[in-house]
């Protein structure tokens, strides 16, 4: 479906005084490969309780992948590490459901856990340099990977892992597999984490900001790479990201977050050409283009994202949207629930969808 055939829906509803109905796709039935369902994550602390993740609900199925941006501190790390159960043994309470292919990974033990991680779901990390070990070779590092979770010698364990440091990229694997992170370039080191990710042929493979500090065009490589691996074994990706570029060219559907819930959930298409929630305009009128000549300094998003622990009552970004005078209620005073606007497009606004439409096509769409 075309963005010119989107049409909004519900609006009798938007408008009215009556109680609003949460119409998002999911529901609290595990008939998806992955799907996170109202998941809490709160930390306590000494100044108060941080709520980096309230409320999120989202899927995925395998060989599609799925787009989490925002701002530093919306929650998108936190989600990921989640999903991988890497907040046990922490202060953190969560609750909710993660289902992957109809298992609760919430209700599991920890050694059904540890058996999950590499093999069914694995994690790129934000930082190579820091998620592998100065002290052990690249080549130990991945055959350790390999060998807990299959039954094979150290020959051919050497020889899977050459194998896919080669399929990631990386030049003369058989002699860089003896070497040590600090001898690989950062370009170099992410290839490799990504090779320790796969070397299990994960079904599910969460990237955290794989391509964070990497120039444009190792960036580019790490993305086809990710593309072609994915073509290959059908793995589901979730990539999170403050990079709406990145997301443009990988994802299939996006998710946005701020103050850790979603805020606007849509396909990718769609979530570029008709945004639908004022955080994401905002996002988008922050970011240059190289395909028209700027005429006008960029719009970047104002004040500060919000403090988890003293997040404003009601709508959590109405202390930054420059639209809230707009909604037919007191954006401060009530929190918006997560509706659907259009056909699979979501978003959580107190203005009501006709006038999100007129906003943005007369104050929004010129600038971007």
């Amino acid at each position: 479906m075309s963005t010119n055939e989107l049409e909004p829906i519900g609006v009798e509803l938007l408008e009215s005084n009556g109680p609003k109905v949460d119409r998002s796709r999911t529901t609290g039935t595990p008939d998806k490969f992955l799907r996170v369902d109202d998941l809490h994550v709160h930390f306590p602390t000494d100044d108060g309780m941080v709520k980096a993740v309230d409320g999120l609900t989202f899927d995925l199925e395998k060989g599609t992948t799925l787009g989490i941006v925002g701002e530093s501190g919306s929650g998108k790390s936190v989600t990921s590490l989640a999903i991988m159960g890497l907040h046990r043994g922490s202060r953190a309470k969560v609750s909710g459901h993660i289902w992957l292919d109809g298992e609760d990974l919430l209700q599991v033990s920890d050694e059904e856990l540890r058996s999950l991680r590499g093999r069914k779901m694995a994690m790129i990390f934000q930082d190579p340099l820091s998620s592998l070990h100065p002290y052990y070779t690249i080549g130990q590092q991945l055959t350790e990977a390999l060998q807990v979770h299959q039954k094979v010698t150290k020959k051919q364990a050497r020889t899977h892992v050459v194998d896919m440091l080669g399929r990631v990229g990386i030049p003369n694997p058989d002699r860089r597999f003896d070497q040590y992170p600090h001898e690989f370039s950062g370009g170099m080191r992410q290839r490799a984490m990504i090779a320790m990710a796969l070397l299990n042929d994960p079904e599910l493979l969460i990237a955290d900001e794989p391509t964070t500090a990497l120039d444009v065009t190792v960036q580019a490589q790490i993305l086809d790479l990710m593309r072609s691996l994915q073509d290959e074994f059908g793995s589901a990706i979730i990539m999170i990201t403050h990079d709406l570029g990145v997301v443009a060219e990988i994802a299939d559907d996006v998710l946005v977050m701020y103050g850790g819930k979603c805020v606007e959930y849509a396909e990718v298409d769609d979530a570029f050409h008709q945004p639908d929630h004022p955080y994401t305009w905002g996002l988008m009128s922050s970011m240059p283009r190289l395909d028209r000549v700027k005429q006008e300094r960029l719009v970047p998003v104002a004040g500060n994202p919000p403090s988890l622990i003293n997040i404003p009552s009601g709508c959590a970004f109405n202390p930054r949207c420059a639209f809230k005078d707009a909604s037919p209620v007191a954006c401060d005073a009530v929190v918006p629930e997560l509706l659907e606007s259009y056909p699979k497009h979501d978003s959580r606004c107190h203005i009501p969808v006709p006038k999100r439409a007129e906003l943005f096509a007369e104050r929004v769409a010129p600038r971007l």
